[in-house]
């Protein structure tokens, strides 16, 4: 399975910085996961206090790894990729057939890819404004193919408190799949009617979630860090 990140933090940072919490946006290079990871460790150690890592769609994917770092006290998955220790993304889809969408993806000689402004509309965004599925179209970050066969090495949240944020009408990760994840990782869910971008959409429904994760007594974190 191949997902392009999504820009869209916007609308939920000023919620997390009206609460007093310092925020800080990670931005992967999207080369690699171990690239990814990288980057978000380095956002990571610069903070001066607990932090609560926030991972959306394959962001999933890094936070399980960048996890591990011991000033992590929590991870919170908006629509996202869970993986276990040895394991792609790719590998959560296997024996299943590819989504609709898939096929729309465009790849360029360079490995990286992308969503066509019309898949971004029908099924990345759809309930989102016009003006937003245009912004999500543009800012989109391609990202390396290679990202989705990218292994984690040792999954955070087998011994990190997980929150999972669910998305019911996602049409890019299967509901399904994400309520499978959840449940494997013993994660507290909160299910939301939303796409796929919950965090645009439904931006109080996922600070909300980030803010029960703050605040829960094995985390009490000075710092939110969201990534892509």
């Amino acid at each position: 399975m191949r997902l392009p990140t999504v820009p869209g933090w916007d609308k939920v940072v000023p919620i997390l910085l009206a609460k007093g919490y310092n925020v800080v946006a990670v931005h992967e290079p999207l080369s690699s996961l171990a690239d990814d990871v990288a980057a978000t460790k380095r956002a990571i150690d610069s903070q001066p206090g607990d932090v609560i890592l926030v991972g959306h769609s394959y962001g999933g994917a890094v936070i399980t790894e960048a996890g591990n770092n011991p000033k992590v006290v929590g991870l919170v998955y908006v629509a996202a990729f869970g993986p276990d220790a040895g394991e792609s993304i790719n590998d959560l889809g296997k024996g299943k057939p590819p989504p609709p969408w898939q096929s729309a993806l465009k790849v360029d000689a360079g490995g990286f890819a992308w969503l066509p402004p019309e898949v971004v509309a029908k099924d990345f965004a759809p309930d989102t404004t016009p003006a937003e599925k245009k912004l999500i179209g543009v800012k989109q970050g391609p990202i390396a193919t290679k990202c989705f066969d990218d292994k984690v090495k040792t999954a955070a949240w087998k011994t990190k408190p997980a929150w999972y944020l669910r998305a019911s009408d996602d049409q890019m990760i299967d509901p399904a799949a994400q309520a499978l994840m959840a449940t494997r990782m013993k994660a507290t869910v909160t299910s939301v009617k939303s796409s796929h971008v919950p965090l645009v959409s439904k931006p109080r429904d996922v600070a909300a979630v980030i803010l029960t994760a703050a605040s829960a007594p094995a985390a009490a974190p000075t710092t939110a860090a969201p990534t892509k």
